[in-house]
This record gives structure tokens, C-alpha cells and sequence, in this order.
């Protein structure tokens, strides 16, 4: 039984060495097989289990997209906030070199003090919760074991996720209380700088609307004073006499046209007028696009919500009246007392000294526990 002639053997061993050199032959390079495997893990992680739905679905296909957008914000960060200084320097500077002047010398005392104290208190509250907003840290999670309660893990991260928390991809990082990445502060909004983030925008549509609102004559004017200017340019400098009028002396001997009179206007009114024009365009531009969101703000604030907890409590609410239930904000404390929390109004004085004034008090809580508003009453007697 063990005798097999050689022949065979020598033959099967001659089809095993042809098989395997063919096979080596056909193999693709290593990055070839290596990317192949990684697509292939890729598409078996759609349907791996029965927790896929069409957003896992869709943040896989466009994973790549949302890198790209998250490399050019995180770069380009600076240059927003440079932006921004820029434009708002311009604008301090038009008002303060062009606009404070002719204020003085035509308006009433009345309307130069209101001018003057409205102005300067806009603007420093304007520059104080930019920086606040910009250089305050938004608060991260512990990365240490702690006994704290989380609902999930980062995936990203791998570290456990408080309530109301999420990853920043921009800032690789997960954030408390997170209501998304500003690239005009290149920071994130967050627990600790959400108040300041908010005050920014809301003095700074007031700043935009109060110069829009009392520019606007001065606009039209300059407006209308550079369209003179632009038809007087257009004329030509002199006008041909010929005929008649050379010979009973309308113009001196060996003169052949006659000079219109010299311009009377300067090349510093058309950089007045100009000025004027770009404050009031920046201006009513600024305030109308920044006021839709800060309108939009107040009132997730109102319902106790951020920008990414508005999706989330959006998709809960369709999936809890799929079975027949209503869903509840666990975070809404009422519309009054949600105000309250967020800008850490405590007494009624604080309306003045932590609102209308420029205050580094910190929020309500860490922004890990979401515990402690437990009651519905009203945190001030109204």
C-alpha cells in the first residue's frame, strides 16, 4: 500500500511548485493589498451588526470629506481671528478718525454724550467676551479613572463621555456641554466659554445695528456725493472756441479752449465718503447674517438645548412617537429659569453686574454633572 510509483510523485510535486509560483507571480504590490483589505473592512463594517442606520452609513462614506473640512479649519483658525480683529479695528478706527469728529463739531451735547458712552460701553464689552471666548478653554473630560457617570465612549477617543458631551474633530478632543467649533475663535463653544461666545455675538449685532441704524443718512450722502464726483471726473477739462468767439476776445491771445474751473473737492473727501460707505456696507452686512444667529441661540437657550443636542432631541422626539410616547428635554428647566442658569443670574443685581456689565464668573456646575437642577421653581421670585 505505501508503494506509489515516482513518476506520479515527481509530477505532483511539479504541478504544486508551477501553482505556487503562479500565485506569487499574480500578487499585487503591498500598498495595492493593504488598501484592498482596508476597503474591504470598511464595507463589511456597514453591515456588521443591527445597529447600522443611515448616519453611520453616511459618516463612513464621507469620513474623508469630514477630514478635509477639519484640517482646513484647524490651519486656517488664525486667519479668522485675524479677520476679525482686522475688520473690527477698521471699524474703530473709521468711527474714531472720521465719524468722532464731524460728531462734535454738528451734533447737539445731548446726542455727543449718548454717542460717546454708548459707544465705548458696546465696545468694550464687545472686546472683552471675544478674548474671554476665545482663550477660555470649553472644558474636557477627565482622561484619569474618576467615579464619574458617563453615558457612552468616545469612539475617538476611547475615554468615557459624560451627559452632553462630544468629540471635536477639529480640536481632537471631546468637549462638555459642546455646541460646536467656531473658526472665528478658533476654539471650541463649550460649558465654560458658551455665555461669553453668546454675549460676543449679541453686543455685536447691537454694535452693527446701532451704526447701521445711525449711518444711515450719512451713507446716502457720501453715497450720492461720490456720484457727483464720478460725473464731474467725466467731464472734459476744457471746452474748443472756435469762430466768432476767438475774435471778440473770449479767450486771451494764442488760447484756443476754454478751462472749466478747478475741481471743488479734495482727494481727501472722496477717502471720507469712501470710509463712510464701507462702515455702513461692513456694518448692516455683519449685523444682519450675525443677528440671524444670534436669534437662533437664544432660542435653543430657551429650550435648554445646543446646536448638536437640537439634532439629537430632534431625532428622539420622531423615535419616541414611533411607539406612541412623548419626548422630554431631560435639560429644559423652563424657559425663564434656563436663562438664568446659562448666564449665572443668581440675584437681581446680577442682571446689571454679571449681564450689562463685563464678568468672569464661572458657569453653573462642571459640566459633568447634570444633576443638580432638580427643582422647577424659579431661581429668583419673579
Amino acid at each position: 500500500m505505501r508503494w506509489c510509483p515516482s513518476p506520479i510523485l515527481h509530477l505532483v510535486r511539479c504541478m504544486l511548485v508551477r501553482s505556487c509560483t503562479r500565485k506569487a507571480r499574480s500578487r499585487l504590490p503591498l500598498c495595492f493589498r493593504e488598501r484592498w483589505a482596508y476597503f474591504k473592512l470598511l464595507s463589511r463594517s456597514l453591515y456588521f451588526n443591527s445597529l447600522t442606520d443611515s448616519d453611520v452609513v453616511f459618516d463612513s462614506a464621507f469620513e474623508p470629506v469630514f477630514w478635509s473640512v477639519d484640517y482646513v479649519t484647524r490651519w486656517f483658525g488664525l486667519v479668522f481671528v485675524c479677520l476679525v480683529v482686522i475688520l473690527t479695528s477698521c471699524v474703530v478706527i473709521i468711527a474714531y478718525a472720521v465719524l468722532l469728529p464731524m460728531i462734535l463739531r454738528t451734533y447737539s451735547t445731548g446726542w455727543i454724550v449718548w454717542h460717546i458712552c454708548y459707544g465705548h460701553w458696546n465696545l468694550i464689552m464687545i472686546a472683552f467676551h471675544y478674548y474671554k471666548a476665545a482663550k477660555t478653554s470649553p472644558g474636557h473630560p477627565p482622561t484619569v479613572k474618576s467615579d464619574i457617570r458617563f453615558v457612552s465612549v468616545c469612539k475617538k477617543c476611547i475615554l468615557p463621555k459624560p451627559a452632553r458631551t462630544h468629540h471635536c474633530g477639529i480640536c481632537n478632543r471631546c468637549i462638555l456641554k459642546m455646541d460646536h467649533h467656531c473658526p472665528w475663535l478658533n476654539n471650541c463653544v463649550g460649558h465654560f466659554n458658551h455665555r461669553y461666545f453668546f454675549s460676543f455675538c449679541l453686543f455685536m449685532t447691537m454694535g452693527c445695528v446701532y451704526c447701521s441704524i445711525s449711518g444711515r443718512n450719512l451713507f446716502l450722502d457720501a453715497y450720492n456725493t461720490l456720484e457727483r464726483i464720478k460725473h464731474m471726473d467725466l467731464e472734459k477739462p476744457g471746452v474748443p472756441v472756435t469762430g466768432i468767439g476767438a475774435l471778440i476776445g473770449l479767450l486771451p491771445s494764442g488760447q484756443t479752449k476754454y478751462q472749466t474751473p478747478a475741481p471743488s473737492y479734495t482727494f481727501m473727501d472722496k477717502v471720507f465718503n469712501k470710509c463712510i460707505i464701507f462702515l455702513w456696507v461692513l456694518t448692516s452686512t455683519v449685523g444682519v447674517s450675525l443677528g440671524a444667529l444670534t436669534c437662533w441661540h437664544a432660542h435653543l437657550i430657551s429650550r435648554g438645548e445646543t446646536s448638536i443636542e437640537k439634532h439629537i432631541n430632534f431625532n428622539e422626539t420622531l423615535r419616541y412617537a414611533s411607539r406612541g410616547q412623548i419626548f422630554k428635554n431631560p435639560f429644559n428647566y423652563g424657559r425663564l429659569n434656563n436663562w438664568k442658569i446659562f448666564l449665572g443670574v443668581e440675584r437681581r443685581s446680577h442682571w446689571v453686574t454679571r449681564v450689562l456689565l463685563p464678568s468672569e464668573h464661572r458657569p453653573y456646575g462642571d459640566g459633568l454633572k447634570w444633576d443638580i437642577y432638580t427643582c422647577k421653581r424659579d431661581l429668583i421670585p419673579v
